[in-house]
Order: structure tokens, then C-alpha cells, then sequence
């Protein structure tokens, strides 16, 4: 099997455990949520949640039973030898909390730890994005291919913010200053759309830090096969901790200006 038969494979099952999950979560959402909290107050689990992520685990089970999968409410263990499915079963859970638009699903295949097949479902605005490596970017079926960059004084630009009061402080701070520099800031609460954002134009660049890897195993895929480069806001490889996602045209005068702000530190 060539490599682009692996990845059309498992695109496959992705787009299957991606679409059964949504249809759980926003088809057949229920009147109300089981609510709870991990790490601090603000961050949320749902009883939806962890049915969205027990389904996608069978549906990976059922077609591929000796993969590895890592879940963001299971957990379980990642291989760099063989395949690893990265999942978040609602990414952007306080969203989904608040029943605003802006969650999705997102699965990933990793191949011996290289990204090589992505789908982000977000429901509330009926578009599923996917990537397989060097395949290309997909919204809806249409090609995603990022046009040329506005200056930085005319982009938009997306960013996050963690659970913990401290480090949401200091982002804030980040954030006032980086206003005057840039067209505007747009904070979503899902990094999985943030991504496909970037990959589709709705954003000219993301930034973030705090994360895990299922926050961005899906969407980093989609937005570098769009054509952005997805690296960490100090350069090199994009890690959970460090993730920046614009234009190669662009990105260095934007880290530029992220750095000498201290986003990567906060």
C-alpha cells in the first residue's frame, strides 16, 4: 500500500468517527448537560464529551482495531511506530457548555508520529475540513489554498486563552498590546477551528499556547496543507505548549512581534 493509500484509508475512517460524533453531539444533543470540571473551574467536561469520545473509540476499533488512540478524556498512550489517532471529542467544550457555535470534533491520524490524515467537524457552521498529507485541504469539498497576505498592520488574528488565572492574566496582557499592532484580535475558544480558520481565510494567523496535542494534531494539518506554516511562536516545530500558524510570507515580522511580547513565556 503506498503512502497515499494509507492516508486515503485513513482519512476514511476519520470522516466516519468525525461524523458520527457530531451527529451525537449537535444533532441529538440533549436538553441538558451533565457538567463537570478538571483542572480549574472554567474547564469543563461533559457527560457528552466522553460518549462522543467512546463512540469515535469504536468506530477506530471497528476498522482498524490495532492502532493506538489517544483521547483527550481517556487518554492512552501515542506510538512513533506505527499509527496514533489524536482525538478531541468536542473541541471548544465551554462552547458547547454555552451552546455557542464555534465546538467541533477533530480526529487525527499520525503515522510513525507525522501527521497524515485530518478532519475537524465543526456543526454549528455545517463545515467539515480534512487534510491527508500532501494531499491537500479540504472544506465542504472545496480546496483550500491560502491567497497572498495582507501586512501585518492589516491582519487578524486569532488566539486562545488557558484555565489557570495566572496565565490568563498575563495572555490578556499579551493581547493589549499586540491591538495596536494588528487590524484586530478574534478569540473563538475551539484551536482545532482556529486552524481551519487560517487554512480557509477567515483569519489571517493563529497563536496560542497551553494546549495538548489533540487540540492540534487535526487542525495543523488542514491549515499547513492549505498552505500556512504551522510551527511554535519561537520557531521550529509546533509543540502543545507553542503553536503559530500564518502565511510564510508573513509569519516571521509576526513572531517577531509575538516574541518581543512574551507570548511564548506566558
Amino acid at each position: 500500500m503506498t503512502a497515499a493509500d494509507t492516508a486515503a484509508e485513513l482519512l476514511s475512517v476519520a470522516r466516519e468517527a468525525a461524523s458520527a460524533a457530531c451527529t451525537l453531539v449537535h444533532t441529538n444533543r440533549p436538553d441538558s448537560l451533565s457538567v463537570s470540571t478538571k483542572s480549574t473551574a472554567t474547564d469543563h467536561v461533559t457527560d457528552m464529551d466522553r460518549a462522543s469520545e467512546a463512540l469515535i473509540r469504536e468506530v477506530i476499533a471497528d476498522r482498524r482495531p490495532d492502532d493506538a488512540v489517544v483521547g483527550e478524556e481517556e487518554g492512552g498512550d501515542a506510538t512513533l511506530s506505527g499509527v496514533t489517532w489524536w482525538v478531541d471529542p468536542i473541541d471548544g467544550t465551554t462552547n458547547y457548555v454555552y451552546d455557542h457555535p464555534g465546538y467541533a470534533v477533530s480526529v487525527a491520524a499520525w503515522v510513525d508520529g507525522t501527521p497524515t490524515a485530518a478532519v475537524v467537524e465543526d456543526p454549528t457552521h455545517a463545515r467539515t475540513y480534512w487534510a491527508t498529507a500532501g494531499g491537500g485541504a479540504f472544506c465542504n469539498g472545496r480546496r483550500l489554498v491560502l491567497g497572498d497576505p495582507p501586512p501585518l498592520a492589516q491582519m487578524l488574528v486569532a488566539t486562545g486563552f488557558g484555565y489557570e488565572a495566572r496565565r490568563r492574566r498575563a495572555q490578556g496582557q499579551v493581547v493589549a498590546e499586540l491591538l495596536g499592532e494588528v487590524r484586530d484580535i478574534r478569540r473563538m475558544g475551539a484551536a482545532a477551528v482556529d486552524l481551519c480558520s487560517v487554512a480557509s481565510g477567515r483569519v489571517d494567523a493563529y497563536f496560542e499556547v497551553g494546549l495538548s496535542r489533540w487540540d492540534l494534531a487535526a487542525g495543523m494539518l488542514v491549515a499547513a496543507e492549505a498552505g500556512a506554516t504551522v510551527e511554535s511562536i519561537e520557531g521550529g516545530p509546533p509543540r502543545a505548549e507553542s503553536v503559530l500558524a500564518c502565511h510564510p510570507g508573513r509569519i516571521d515580522e509576526l513572531r517577531g512581534l509575538l516574541v518581543g511580547l512574551g507570548a511564548h513565556r506566558v
